[in-house]
């Protein structure tokens, strides 16, 4: 028995162990992403996470006489912050010390005054980059399409879950082929689709080609035909209750975790989605986030702090909603993994 218990605890402990490794792995882009957003551009490629003050550190005499003028030239200020050893001798003949391996920069205590907020200054005054906007487009086209997408995707799979009509056989195996289509495939079409309906350069040509996935679809068929009884549903029925008032008021409360999960991928697909939004939008003031953010790269330089800046805004609400309905997500995701 004790030896029982010794395994089961030594499991968990290792279980939480390998938990603990593969959830600091997974924070450490986010940790750089952070600094990478807050080092001030003179030292932005100097350091990978933490600035750190620079000291001097003399390396050995060389034996080439020119080399060891400089190294005699740079020797007074051995041990000196760089900032100060380049006011005593001059930046350039440190530069050439350091590139002739002369010197070594040696890390001290951190710089705090190395790094700073102002490209999060920059992007949210408006004047270089309009966030507010591209924030509020991104807002609209994901909440629309999430909540639309949610409440189609319901009526289809209860409809295919729970109501016998001709051909819902044939229709659910369309669902299931629809599945296996790569999306990048549907580009083209509906592209010249959307052309002809004079949908391009508006949301609604966002919209509504994402209105009723065929993902969502079964996941709802699979989720309803487990978490619905049909018992219930006949017994409103001969009470009198409508279809409609049916599936409000009934039906949808039932898979409300499936609801949360799905409502949270379809608002994340959305929020991320970069290829949509470029082959449909042209006007610029109408791009979502995520597009509007890659068009800070320039053409001959990028100022990639301001890059990593506008990644951390852009994910941060995002980040907040997974963590408000989070609960919900892992609900409804294993709520068709049981039967009953």
């Amino acid at each position: 028995m004790m030896s029982m218990k010794f395994i089961e605890r030594s499991s968990q402990v290792m279980a939480y162990v390998l938990l603990t490794v593969c959830a600091c792995i997974t924070l450490v882009p986010f940790i750089w992403l952070g600094f990478a957003a807050l080092r001030n551009p003179e030292v932005y490629f100097d350091f990978q996470f933490i600035p750190r003050v620079r000291h001097v550190q003399m390396m050995a005499a060389p034996e080439d006489s020119e080399l060891r003028k400089v190294w005699t030239a740079v020797l007074p200020s051995d041990g000196m912050e760089i900032s100060a050893a380049a006011e005593l001798v001059g930046a350039d003949l440190v530069n050439r010390a350091r590139n002739e391996h002369l010197i070594e920069y040696r890390n001290g205590k951190v710089a705090w005054d190395m790094m700073s907020l102002q490209y999060f200054r920059r992007l949210l005054s408006g004047n270089e980059f309009p966030f507010v906007r591209s924030f509020l487009n991104s807002v609209f086209y994901a909440s629309v399409t999430a909540v639309f997408a949610t409440l189609f995707c319901a009526m289809g799979g209860y409809a295919l879950a729970k109501f016998e009509f001709k051909c819902r056989t044939l229709f659910t195996r369309i669902v299931l082929m629809a599945l296996v289509i790569p999306g990048s495939l549907l580009l083209a079409p509906g592209y010249q689709l959307l052309f002809k309906l004079g949908l391009l350069d508006s949301y609604w040509g966002l919209i509504l080609p994402g209105l009723a996935p065929a993902f969502g679809v079964f996941l709802f068929r699979q989720s309803m035909l487990n978490a619905v009884p049909t018992e219930l549903m006949e017994s409103a029925r001969i009470d009198g209750c409508g279809e409609i008032r049916l599936f409000f008021e009934m039906i949808l409360p039932m898979v409300r975790p499936m609801l949360g999960a799905f409502l949270l991928i379809t608002f994340l697909g959305c929020w991320n989605n970069f290829i949509g939004p470029q082959i449909v939008l042209q006007t610029p003031s109408k791009f979502p986030l995520a597009v509007a953010i890659a068009q800070l790269k320039g053409i001959y330089s990028t100022e990639y702090g301001l890059l990593m800046a506008g990644t951390i805004l852009s994910i941060a609400p995002v980040m907040a909603l997974f963590l408000l309905l989070q609960k919900e997500f892992i609900s409804g995701l294993t709520s068709g993994a049981v039967k009953g």
